[in-house]
């Protein structure tokens, strides 16, 4: 490998900002996805060494920022079961109450109805909406296939247009 400095000072300059967005659509709130942001870089930093290149590097950190986001929100969904109460709503009122959020309320509002999906729902959501990532490289990152991905695809995109669909009716 060429000077790993150099190798991970370019991963930082060309990922960093779309890691921040995606971990962020995840975790909901800027003070946490600027801490995990940093933890990732960490991570991919101390991973350098053994990586071989047998996957694309955007597939290797996309994996690497998608694990750790995925292992803090388990962590957070234990700390709300310690308080009674429910991971989902809490990461919902992250959102509401996020003081970096400078979107429309339409925007608060699907923000909020991502944040309460199932954890699998919404990461395979955010990959294929936002992030705009295919099915093939969201499996690469996921490790899981190409039928169960759509699959949850198409049910996040059912429940967020019935929860979205009830806010208006309840407003």
């Amino acid at each position: 490998m060429e000077n790993p400095e150099q190798v991970f000072n370019q991963i930082v300059r060309d990922y960093s900002e779309r890691l921040y967005w995606h971990v962020r659509r995840m975790v909901g709130s800027h003070e946490d996805a600027d801490d995990l942001l940093q933890d990732i870089f960490l991570k991919i930093w101390s991973a350098l060494p053994s990586f071989r290149g047998e996957a694309q590097p955007f597939t290797w950190v996309w994996r690497i920022a998608t694990n750790e986001t995925l292992n803090f929100l388990r962590k957070e969904k234990v700390r709300a079961m310690l308080r009674f109460a429910s991971a989902d709503d809490i990461a919902a009122q992250k959102v509401a109450g996020d003081p970096y959020f400078n979107g429309t309320q339409a925007e608060r509002e699907l923000a909020k109805a991502i944040a309460r999906l199932p954890e699998k729902q919404r990461q395979v959501f955010l990959l294929r909406w936002w992030d705009e990532l295919s099915y093939e490289e969201i499996s690469a990152i996921t490790g899981t296939s190409v039928g169960a991905l759509k699959a949850s695809f198409h049910i996040a995109k059912e429940k967020l247009q019935l929860n979205l669909s009830d806010t208006e009716v309840s407003k």
